[in-house]
């Protein structure tokens, strides 16, 4: 491939998640790179470190003598304005071209084609997000498996396990949601799951890929499941509320994640809790990946680069 003309310049985006990260260069319509490897490597709070790592993938996954005009990156655990702009002022060091860094979330609403609206995210974990007015970025949620990420699979897990927890102290028998965990973390009673939570070594990972237990648990009958789902799905229209509160339009929000759209129950969960939080707020399914809003992104920053 050869360098795009002038008249139709190379735009790269890049989307960095937890596990996987996706690039893609576009000339106008065309793709002239599109490449998805794992994220291993990827450094967050080591800024010289992550400029690297970027501009390391930029240069791997281009053509030989292309040369990207923008560049827009959403970044998993690039979790406060400060941070991005760090990384972003280093990475244009390195290309020498105009970049944009953002939290990986605030990718979901450009890639929806929208201009404004909340960006949500119940997968592993969870996070809202928006943009104020002025253009503020704001986030709310994400605060990690053991005290946040309420309505993300290891969340849903969490308290799970509490609901396990309390009913046991109650005198109940183990219902399907107790038998599914204690098969799921290998131990043979109630009280020993305690001690099988806690030995995670990544406790996102490891306590997230349980999930699918509670969605089982509460199709055989289990009333704590199904209590669990109704209350992580209330939880994530919290999410979306504080937002609202804190004056992000939210009229649309941009719904991603693989345990609400994978799970049914969950997604039900959180559009009927929405539609009591936030009546107005319409939530629409990401269809495309998220590395299209950082390509959209890529597009408005050269535009904003040509009005200078």
């Amino acid at each position: 491939m050869q360098d795009s003309p002038p008249s139709c310049p190379l735009v790269v985006g890049v989307d960095v998640g937890g596990t996987k990260t996706h690039l893609r260069a576009m000339a106008g319509e065309d793709v002239v790179a599109d490449r998805v490897g794992p994220s291993s490597g990827w450094r967050p709070h080591d800024t010289a470190a992550a400029a690297r790592w970027l501009a390391a993938l930029v240069h791997e996954s281009l053509p030989s003598g292309a040369r990207p005009a923008a560049l827009a990156v959403g970044a998993h655990a690039c979790e406060t304005p400060r941070q991005c702009a760090q990384i972003r002022a280093a990475v244009q060091e390195l290309l020498g071209v105009p970049a944009h860094i953002v939290g990986d979330a605030e990718l979901l609403v450009p890639a929806a084609g929208l201009d404004k609206g909340a960006g949500l995210v119940a997968g592993t974990g969870s996070v809202a997000v928006g943009l104020l007015p002025d253009g503020t970025p704001v986030q709310v949620g994400g605060w990690g498996a053991v005290l946040g990420d309420e309505g993300g699979a290891a969340g849903l897990v969490r308290e799970a396990a509490r609901a396990v927890w309390a009913a046991h102290d109650r005198g109940a028998e183990p219902d399907a949601l107790a038998a599914g965990l204690l098969a799921a973390f290998g131990v043979p009673e109630v009280p020993a799951l305690g001690a099988a939570l806690e030995a995670a070594q990544d406790v996102s990972a490891e306590w997230g890929r349980h999930a699918p237990v509670v969605f089982a648990a509460a199709d055989a009958g289990s009333a704590p499941a199904r209590a669990v789902i109704a209350e992580a799905g209330a939880a994530l229209a919290a999410l979306v509320a504080r937002l609202a509160a804190r004056g992000v339009a939210v009229d649309d929000v941009v719904v991603a994640g693989g345990t609400i759209l994978h799970q049914p129950a969950l997604h039900e969960a959180f559009t009927a809790a929405l539609r009591a939080a936030v009546p107005g707020a319409r939530p629409r399914r990401l269809t495309g990946p998220p590395v299209l809003g950082a390509v959209a992104l890529a597009r408005a920053l050269l535009g904003e680069t040509a009005l200078l």
